[in-house]
């Protein structure tokens, strides 16, 4: 029963095998004459404006979960259009009442003013 395990332990010690060689490589064989100016930090052309550590805000957070979950469920429109003349009218009726929801959630997010931006 174990030899049926055996290529795959063969591949996985190829793999690892290769990946170990490509970083030995690496630091044997790649050059090491750090620039001042390959070593400046790089943003646009300019100089860093903060720290690249700092916090997001969390109203980005609440932009990108919106787009995320407006993006997904637009993307169920797709099947509905495909398979709406089997559906008929019941599938019709189905995807206005969800299409409603998510204009009632879009108004309220936007009544918030989550996607305000200062």
């Amino acid at each position: 029963m174990l030899e049926s395990y055996l290529p795959i332990l063969v591949f996985l010690a190829i793999a690892l095998g290769v990946g170990v060689i490509a970083l030995l490589l690496n630091f044997l064989v790649a050059p090491r004459n750090p620039d001042p100016e390959k070593l400046s930090p790089y943003e646009s052309g300019f100089e860093a404006f903060e720290d690249a550590r700092l916090r997001f805000d969390v109203r980005y957070y609440l932009v990108a979960i919106l787009f995320i979950v407006f993006d997904l469920e637009i993307a169920f429109f797709f099947p509905w259009a495909v398979v709406l003349d089997e559906l008929g009218a019941t599938g019709f009726v189905a995807m206005a009442i969800f299409l409603g929801i998510l204009v009632v959630g879009f108004i309220y997010e936007w009544k918030k003013g989550a996607l305000e931006w200062e």
